[in-house]
């Protein structure tokens, strides 16, 4: 389920309006009764081999990605250890090194 419903225009409201009602009611009977949502645990990332020789050649790499904001930090991770080469995994560490250093996010 969704956490917010856009609209452009008021026929669009008319359209849902039974849902709208549900979603309405749903979030009353959840404060009312004081649920809570079910928070998963964040897993902790471990840095791909090929990223951790980086790191003993580049010291300042390594504080580079670490001053990044955590998510940043995780789509760099994510991305690289994807691969299923070892050489893959170099290339795209590679890739993106300017990207860490200047502060930019994988997408940037």
């Amino acid at each position: 389920m969704e956490r917010q419903v856009r609209f452009t225009n008021v026929g669009e409201i008319e359209e849902l309006e039974d849902l709208l009602k549900n979603y309405i009611n749903e979030a009353v009977e959840v404060k009312k009764f004081r649920l809570q949502v079910e928070v998963k645990e964040k897993t902790e990332l471990s840095y791909p081999e090929e990223l951790q020789e980086e790191f003993k050649e580049s010291p300042s790499l390594k504080n580079a990605l670490e001053a990044l904001t955590p998510g940043r930090q995780r789509a760099y991770i994510l991305y690289s250890s994807k691969a299923k080469q070892s050489k893959t995994r170099a290339a795209r560490i590679e890739k993106y090194i300017e990207h860490i250093f200047s502060g930019k996010g994988l997408h940037d």
